[in-house]
């Protein structure tokens, strides 16, 4: 456990202007109406077309005549976890959740979502990561590493792949119909619930504790933070205030969810985000607890997580 807890939350956010420094450096210190944006997925609604990831993967030390290897493991998220070539593993979610697997077409939206600021201009991107490594500041190594270990894997998706918001979310309500609880989850985070009575968010928060699957935990995690304050669709639940959102986050790395230094959650909230550990050997529970949580929050946490670990998700 951290010994030190007593930075406040929003010290997690103090990278965010580091990676804004870079684009300014990239873009020659000219301001434009998309500063900030270069890299962020397109405002739900856009109408970018995407084109279907092609049927073998673009190398260039590769023929074009190479087959693509349509097998899958079966348990679908250990690919996420482990997979080196993310674009090459798209393509096989891709035809499996055409054919109707919805844990494949759930696990497809994770991977839109995690290579999508990458895909939307990966000479960019970078270009970015390039100006980061000459940066004297703190966090600056510690983003680099990460942003280094998302290209890396996500080489291979171009910008006519439109990896956008728009294309997430029709990924993610078509695994959610199709009956993947995570996805239902992550609807219910992005605000587009496939209903949105009282009575359909109650029920489904108690699908997800009652699955204590750790996808579930961390797809509906988006939804239970400050924003569910006053909501009596979420009354009694661990929900709405600062620390819920990382509660359920904190609990579904004890119900498995891969939260190492490396894992694809801290990859995503430092090269994605911005919000980097100094420290690049910290793992998630780690991060949270020494940056996040005051000292005298800290017990109050640990129940918070108990409680959702126990599958009860009902504060005392």
């Amino acid at each position: 456990m951290p010994q030190s807890r007593a930075r406040p939350l929003l010290l997690l956010l103090a990278p965010v202007a580091l990676l804004a420094a870079v684009w300014w450096h990239r873009a020659g210190w000219q301001p434009s109406a998309g500063f900030g944006l270069a890299h962020a997925p397109t405002e739900i609604g856009a109408t970018t077309a995407a084109r279907p990831l092609p049927t073998a993967p673009r190398r260039a030390n590769e023929s074009q005549g190479t087959a693509v290897n349509l097998g899958l493991p079966l348990d679908r998220r250990s690919g996420f976890d482990s997979e080196r070539d993310l674009y090459r593993y798209a393509q096989r979610l891709s035809a499996a959740a055409d054919a109707g697997d919805a844990e494949a077409g759930w696990m497809l939206s994770r991977v839109y979502d995690y290579c999508a600021a990458y895909a939307q201009d990966p000479a960019g991107y970078a270009a970015d990561s390039t100006a980061l490594a000459g940066q004297a500041l703190p966090g600056a190594a510690t983003l680099y590493e990460a942003r280094q270990r998302l290209q890396a894997r996500c080489t291979g998706f171009i910008a006519q792949d439109a990896l956008t918001a728009s294309r997430i979310l029709a990924q993610r309500t078509d695994a959610a119909r199709a009956g993947n609880l995570a996805a239902e989850a992550a609807l219910l985070s992005l605000g587009r619930p496939l209903q949105s009575t009282a009575e359909y968010r109650r029920d489904l928060v108690q699908r997800v504790l009652d699955s204590r699957d750790p996808e579930a935990y961390l797809a509906v995690s988006g939804a239970m933070g400050a924003g569910a304050s006053g909501d009596d669709a979420y009354r009694g639940f661990v929900a709405g205030d600062q620390y819920a959102q990382l509660a359920w986050q904190l609990a579904a790395c004890r119900l498995g969810l891969a939260c190492d230094a490396g894992s694809n959650l801290m990859t995503s909230y430092c090269a994605n985000g911005g919000i980097c550990s100094n420290d690049a050997s910290q793992d998630f529970p780690s991060f949270v607890l020494d940056a996040a949580v005051p000292r005298q929050s800290a017990d109050k946490m640990d129940e918070m997580v108990n409680t959702l670990v126990s599958g009860t998700g009902v504060r005392s």
